[in-house]
């Protein structure tokens, strides 16, 4: 039987791209509290209009869209929610690189807030978005599917299937997401878990990476051939109005003339000025 092994909890570099991220969010919330304490209407301000609200959003607000999970009033909502980002975001980060990582970080954030806005067009999903929760879940759902049979060592003391850990959080959040009777934070929240999903599928695994790279170029490869073809009529035109006739395929390659004249062992088209 195949060992397996597990993946601590203990206390991960602290470099990267989740370095940067836990400082800008950190020096934000400071600046926060202190407006809070000494200017009230500033720092409810800055958090109103950076956290992610459907009707701000949909009145050109679109810079919500990035900036709510930098936002945050709860030091404990704060704590937790970045402490997610500091235990998962390194190995993630150690898998796919820092720029790769970067791009999960932000892709996730506007899927889930894109979910958020979606489930606000209805009755549901109503209230404000805000902390690294939902980006927190991402990470936990593809730290999840790069290793899916991985214990890890939760509390430094449980060591608990990683599968059970996602379930665990997922639940207990569908659980606040019913008693605030549906709250704009738990959904994006929850669609964290989906976002996470979704960009994994997509830009993660090597097949997807692969089946992208082939669609880009096969993209690439059919415009340059109708660039090809586009140029091989026109040049058909310019030719008959000077009383010249050339031919071309269906690719947009010349078709050389029938020369009887030639002698064997010559070429088989002659240069077309």
């Amino acid at each position: 039987m195949a060992r397996r092994s597990a993946t601590e909890f203990g206390f991960p570099p602290f470099v990267g791209a989740v370095r940067q991220i836990i400082i800008a969010s950190t020096a934000i919330y400071v600046v926060i509290l202190l407006l809070e304490a000494f200017a009230p209407q500033y720092g409810r301000l800055i958090v109103v209009v950076g956290s992610l609200v459907p009707q701000f959003v949909k009145s050109g607000w679109v810079w919500q869209l990035v900036t709510y999970p930098f936002m945050s009033q709860d030091p404990w909502q704060f704590v937790v929610s970045l402490a997610g980002i500091y235990f998962l975001g390194p190995a993630v980060e150690a898998r796919i690189g820092y720029r790769r990582f970067w791009s999960f970080f932000f892709g996730t954030v506007v899927i889930s807030a894109l979910i958020g806005l979606a489930i606000s067009f209805t009755a549901i999903g109503q209230g404000s978005a805000f902390s690294m929760v939902a980006p927190a879940n991402a990470m936990l759902m593809a730290f999840y599917l790069f290793n899916p049979d991985a214990p890890i060592m939760a509390f430094f003391v449980l060591q608990i299937p990683i599968k059970w850990l996602v379930i665990l959080f997922a639940a207990l959040e569908t659980a606040y997401l019913l008693l605030s009777h549906f709250n704009l934070f738990y959904c994006v929240a929850l669609a964290g878990f989906g976002a996470g999903y979704i960009w994994y599928t997509l830009f993660l695994t090597r097949k997807s990476t692969v089946g992208i790279s082939e669609k880009y170029y096969g993209i690439r490869n059919s415009y340059y051939r109708w660039k090809r073809r586009r140029a091989a009529r026109k040049f058909e035109v310019y030719m008959r109005d000077h009383d010249r006739t050339v031919t071309f395929d269906e690719h947009g390659n010349y078709i050389p003339p029938d020369d009887e004249n030639k002698k064997n062992g010559g070429p088989k088209s002659g240069w077309v000025n």
